[in-house]
């Protein structure tokens, strides 16, 4: 999850001294989880009916102690579906990736931690090219963009490339049009463009980037971006009044090396908070799939 989940959470614990616990008052302030939705399309998803949602949360975690889990990314391979996440320390607030699968989507087992370095990671967006699963998750504190690629999916990972320098987050990959296209963000406001030729780089900075600037409701990466072909998906968090309160998202109508172009969706916001006590402050990641011509299922959190 983002750096400010981290600060937030170290504050809240150094507050109650030795009580390091999600349980506690003050730590379930930022408390996520994670739960499944699904839909006739990725702009029209609601609770999955066969999903006891949060189907993750902190209380799952069973190889360390955890004040939340949330950043959810999936994919599935020869009919399982894994689930890559973020597990924050309850004692530090460090954050590491972690795996779960499920065989339907909507029922999931805890597996461990398959990510562990000793710096903060958060945001495993999760892909696969030429049959090799990579993933690139938040390493902002070593202000740089790390790509790692399965050595052994999907319990075995190695940094392979550093993608940028800088103190980018939430970096999101995606395939359209024959290239690799990143978009990532400085804070909240400002959101940046990438391009290469494969996962490895070299990448390019593209012309019109920083592509949003100054707009905490719109620059922050908020999940898979989606390629429908003509046009992308992209999901963004809305981080204004108060940081991850709904997912907004944008349709991208021109994606190439010196032009771009968007607009928000119609129905967007598309995920916000809910009566239910596990999103009731608000939401902000989705992670969309296809299962059938007319069916969507997606990864979510909540706080």
């Amino acid at each position: 999850m983002a750096e400010c989940h981290r600060l937030l959470l170290a504050a809240a614990i150094a507050s109650l001294g030795a009580c390091g616990s999600a349980g506690c008052a003050a730590v379930e302030k930022t408390v996520w989880s994670i739960g499944i939705y699904e839909g006739p399309g990725p702009l029209a998803l609601t609770p999955a009916p066969g999903a006891a949602n949060p189907v993750l949360a902190a209380a799952d975690v069973t190889d360390r102690a955890a004040a939340y889990v949330a950043d959810p990314f999936m994919v599935r391979e020869g009919g399982t579906w894994y689930l890559f996440f973020e597990v924050a320390s309850a004692r530090t607030g460090q954050g590491d990736i972690a795996l779960a699968t499920s065989d339907d989507g909507l029922r999931w087992t805890y597996r461990e931690v398959v990510l562990d370095e000793p710096f903060h990671l958060s945001y495993p967006c999760v892909f696969k090219c030429n049959g090799r699963y990579y993933m690139v998750p938040e390493t902002r504190r070593t202000h740089a963009v790390r790509l790692y690629r399965a050595d052994r999916f999907p319990d075995r990972w190695s940094q392979v490339a550093t993608l940028l320098n800088g103190d980018y987050v939430d970096p999101t990959v995606l395939e359209h049009g024959g290239r690799w296209w990143m978009f990532a963000s400085k804070g909240n406001g400002d959101l940046y463009l990438f391009w290469a030729d494969r996962p490895e780089g070299p990448w390019t900075e593209h012309p019109k980037s920083p592509v949003v600037r100054g707009d905490p409701h719109r620059a922050r990466p908020g999940g898979r971006a989606v390629d429908l072909g003509e046009t992308v998906l992209r999901f963004a968090q809305d981080d204004f009044p108060t940081y991850g309160n709904q997912v907004r998202a944008f349709v991208i109508t021109r994606l190439t090396t010196d032009d771009y172009q968007e607009h928000e969706a119609e129905g967007s916001p598309i995920l916000k908070a809910s009566a239910s006590r596990w999103n009731a402050r608000g939401m902000h990641q989705v992670d969309p799939h296809r299962t059938a011509e007319d069916r969507w299922i997606a990864c979510v959190d909540g706080h």
